[in-house]
């Protein structure tokens, strides 16, 4: 799935079909369900994870969880809105 695709997927009730739980925390994320983003993403070990992980704790505003798994993540804390961090990660994604 391209970025335009996953971006129309927005407009839909449904998850779109045979996507990455990464992509799928995103898809959950934008459509205003950080609970269940939250859900999909802390159960996956790995880099990705841990930089999504980091940034919905960031959104959420648990400031110091969000620089923990950015640390994890090996990355920093972006200087970047929470949209365009989201985008960024989608991008990164697909």
């Amino acid at each position: 799935m391209d970025k335009s695709a996953f971006l129309l997927s927005l407009q839909s009730d449904n998850v779109p079909l045979h996507i990455s739980s990464y992509a799928m925390a995103l898809w959950f994320d934008a459509k205003g369900d950080w609970e269940r983003a939250h859900e999909i993403i802390q159960n996956i070990d790995d880099r990705k994870a841990e930089r999504i992980h980091a940034y919905l704790h960031r959104k959420e505003g648990d400031i110091i969880n969000a620089d923990y798994w950015y640390q994890r993540a090996n990355a920093k804390r972006p200087s970047l809105t929470l949209d365009e961090e989201w985008e960024l990660l989608l991008g990164e994604l697909l």
